[in-house]
């Protein structure tokens, strides 16, 4: 995850392979009236904007089905998962009961004294001669007998139960005084008594008793009570109440109907821990896979770093039992068919809190815990950590061909730290492909940092993380066009569009946000010898307890919501396809016009601004005689223009920073005057939430001194002239918001061509679709699609509002016309020889 928002200052560069940045604008121009040429180095043309509800002139698309390019990897695309937005406990993990071991600080969290008025009793947390030594506490319930006395729980924001199902409760209990009975009841939300039982005849020592509760009635609100009955006092622990319907009817096992969204993907690989939990706010809550498999009772708990991360969204009630432990995920990954993708800790705190380090001296056991992973995984019955593997139910091997190594980490201190890793994961299992990390951004400074100190070592894979508004998903649809074909391999894998920006609570899961995905999606599919994996985040979100929005699936205690986001997913997933094909989509000329208002702004300092004039040509625009720091003006209309301003920095570090091109709240390129500790002069480009450095010179801005500023706007140039002077020119390419996006690859079983197109175009888009090289196409094709309106998004009443809609169509042969639907994305499946 990304928990920071781009500043002014924050810069970085685009270009992947050190070329000049200049030379990169450039190349972008010289592109725009290319084609898709092989898999791997393809440009596609962006939207012709026509009036809303006319059907666009056709778009021309050649698919060379005679000539397969690259291949793709069966597992490309895949899930994350991360207990974030309670997706394990309270989530995944079908443990109705909160705080069953009463190990949370507060021990008595999640439970509430039940005394009716005629009730004497008392309720402590003890740790003497405790069930398991691993966790401790334990409740007394003391009574004197004049009335029922105990405690209800109130399960993760309630319990939710159906009529007539099975619900498994167990406990821990022994007698301590007196020979007292239990009641185990069940009851609604609005206080009915939803079914009892009674367990009494309680031994001396610590016994494991169960029951089975049947509710009369559905309730998402449920309570568990559990009420002592008769004179004396009881010691109870590990309180647990289960579904029968598990997935796979497994005991103590994952919530069913969250697996079943799973399995419905066909995920090719599963992401887990996370996350930032994986490295923890301190390396003492560092995620520790060892604590996390054997008995379930004996998983010790720790506070969930999502717990207490944001102050707008507090959880003081989440943490990890760890009932679902690194053997659970990969028990599920096997249930679905997906590779495993365990990434380990490795040796560093999250930088965006403490960011503590082991030293590197110290890191042995960070390495012993990524060789004996392996060992567990994959290791023989007979070997300490395949036994006990093999303990847990699993004799044979997991067959984990994949390790990550850290989450999101940047800096010399994590090349240091994955050196150290490759090194001797190299030497001792040369099988295990290593994914690494590029940092929390897709193209900043730490980005550009680790990129090529990983090419260096030779890495596998590295992880690109991107969190950003639809428009930059459009706008890099070309990303991977043009990346090091012998370099390692990119795993995306976390990325989600942001309907308003990275971490605010009003991000929704609407079609925009998937559309855009599904276009993104397309060029990630076009470079599958590049893009080896790729997964949204995050996975799962409790409807009354997310930290993060948007998310693939939301749930609440009884139902599961799978979002448009989620359909998207599972095309690509269920569409595949073996080999990618060759395709070339004319028919949209770029955008040639650069658009967007003024801002005016400060980074590390602060300015005044005066004199103010826009022209365009003989016109002025815009006139005012001062502006303030954060000022705007202008509107998304504005168009080849000149900005005229005189500026003045009058304290701080660094100086004045000019905004043009501003037409999102999250998209301008602005011109940086005295930035980076007033040492440069650069040109950003902030795109959809994320920023990237176009060009950078020396510079420096004194205090107290009025500067004559010109900005000049032709087309996608920028002229740049301080005192008089040129400072800058360069071109930045222009952002997309509309467009036609498509790949091609072949189902080598299925003996079909896999066509999907993205129409990010509020009109129905005509296209010419020519299959080059097949000897035999059959008369028929099946058509998926998913459309709506932008801002659509599916809800618990609405689930169908988004949904993916199956239909066959005749084909009249291998050249054939198909009108694609305003806002939309398709498969297309055609039997072919």
């Amino acid at each position: 995850m990304v928990m920071e928002e781009m500043r002014p200052g924050h810069h970085c560069r685009i270009d992947r392979q050190g070329r000049g940045l200049s030379d990169f604008a450039a190349a972008m121009k010289d592109r725009r009236s290319a084609t898709l040429r092989s898999p791997g180095v393809a440009t596609l043309l962006a939207a012709l904007l026509l009036p809303c509800g006319d059907v666009t002139a056709a778009v021309r698309m050649n698919v060379r089905v005679d000539q397969p390019g690259a291949q793709i990897n069966p597992a490309m695309w895949g899930i994350f998962f991360e207990d974030i937005n309670f997706g394990a406990d309270g989530g995944l993990y079908a443990e109705l009961v909160k705080n069953r071991g009463f190990e949370f600080p507060d021990a008595l969290m999640g439970w509430r004294q039940l005394s009716p008025s005629k009730a004497r009793g008392t309720l402590s947390i003890r740790e003497a001669d405790p069930f398991n030594a691993q966790n401790p506490h334990y409740l007394r319930i003391e009574s004197q007998g004049t009335d029922l006395f105990g405690v209800a729980n109130e399960g993760f924001r309630g319990i939710g139960v159906k009529a007539g199902g099975a619900y498994h409760f167990a406990a821990q209990i022994r007698n301590v005084s007196g020979s007292p009975a239990l009641r185990i009841e069940l009851y609604s939300g609005d206080g009915a008594l939803l079914d009892t039982v009674r367990l009494d005849g309680f031994a001396a020592g610590w016994e494991r008793r169960v029951a089975v509760l049947r509710p009369r009635a559905t309730d998402p609100n449920a309570k568990l009570y559990v009420l002592l009955d008769g004179r004396g006092a009881v010691d109870v622990d590990f309180i647990s109440l289960f579904p029968a319907d598990t997935w796979k009817q497994r005991p103590g096992g994952l919530r069913a109907d969250l697996v079943q969204a799973l399995a419905d993907l066909r995920p090719g690989f599963l992401r887990f821990p996370g996350g930032c939990i994986v490295e923890g706010s301190e390396l003492d809550k560092r995620y520790q896979w060892k604590t996390t498999i054997g008995p379930v009772a004996e998983r010790k708990l720790i506070v969930n770093r999502w717990n207490y991360e944001f102050l707008h969204r507090p959880a003081p009630d989440y943490f990890q039992s760890f009932g679902l432990g690194f053997f659970e995920y990969f028990q599920l990954c096997e249930d679905l068919g997906a590779e495993p993708l365990p990434i380990l800790n490795c040796g560093m705190a999250c930088q965006f809190n403490s960011g503590q380090l082991a030293p590197l001296a110290e890191l042995d056991p960070y390495l012993q815990d990524a060789l004996d992973l392996i060992e567990f995984a994959n290791g023989p019955a007979t070997s300490d950590w395949g036994a006990r593997r093999a303990a847990m139910g699993h004799p044979a091997p997991f067959h984990m061909k994949l390790l990550g190594v850290g989450n999101e980490q940047w800096g010399p201190q994590y090349i240091e730290r994955y050196a150290a890793f490759a090194k001797i994961l190299k030497e001792r299992h040369p099988e295990i492909q290593l994914v690494s990390g590029s940092g929390p951004s897709p193209a900043d400074e730490r980005y550009e940092f680790l990129w090529p100190k990983l090419r260096e070592l030779k890495a596998d894979i590295v992880d690109e993380h991107c969190y950003a508004n639809p428009i930059w998903f459009l706008s890099n649809t070309h990303r991977y066009d043009d990346f090091d074909r012998a370099g390692p391999k990119v795993f995306f894998g976390e990325y989600a569009a942001q309907s308003d920006k990275i971490v605010s609570v009003r991000n929704r899961n609407n079609w925009e946000c998937a559309l855009a995905e599904a276009a993104f999606l397309t060029g990630a599919e076009r470079n599958a010898d590049v893009v080896r994996m790729a997964s949204y985040a995050p996975l799962f979100a409790h409807v009354d307890g997310w930290q993060w929005t948007p998310d693939l699936i939301w749930v609440d205690n009884l139902r599961t919501l799978r979002t448009a986001n989620y359909f998207v997913q599972q095309q690509f997933m269920q569409h595949r396809g073996d080999v990618v094909l060759p395709l070339t989509l004319t028919g949209y000329p770029a955008p040639s016009t650069a658009t967007g208002g003024i801002r005016l702004a400060t980074f590390n300092g602060a300015a005044e601004f005066r004199s103010i004039t826009v022209t365009a040509g003989d016109r002025t625009l815009f006139r005012q005689a001062s502006a303030g720091d954060g000022e705007q003006f202008g509107d998304e209309t504005w168009s080849d223009y000149t900005l005229r301003l005189q500026a003045r920095k009058t304290g701080g570090r660094e100086g004045f920073i000019i905004g043009v091109r501003e037409r999102h709240p999250n998209t301008r390129v602005q011109w940086n005057l005295g930035g980076w500790n007033n040492t440069k002069h650069g040109i950003q480009s902030t795109l959809g939430v994320q920023d990237s450095l176009i060009a950078q010179v020396p510079g420096h801005i004194d205090d107290d001194r009025w500067y004559d500023v010109r900005i000049a706007l032709t087309g996608p140039r920028l002229d740049c002239f301080l005192e008089g002077e040129l400072v800058q020119s360069v071109e930045v390419p222009l952002p997309r918001t509309e467009g036609v996006f498509a790949s091609a690859v072949r189902d080598e079983r299925a003996g079909e061509v896999i066509l999907k197109v993205a129409n990010v175009h509020p009109a129905p888009t005509m296209m010419d679709i020519a299959l080059e090289g097949v000897r035999e196409l059959a008369n028929e094709a099946r058509v998926i699609t998913l459309q709506g309106a932008l801002p659509d998004v599916n809800t618990f009443d609405e689930p169908a509002r988004i949904t993916p809609q199956e239909r066959r169509e005749p084909i009249s042969g291998a050249r054939f016309q198909r009108e694609f639907p305003a806002n939309s994305f398709t498969v297309i499946r055609l039997k072919t020889e």
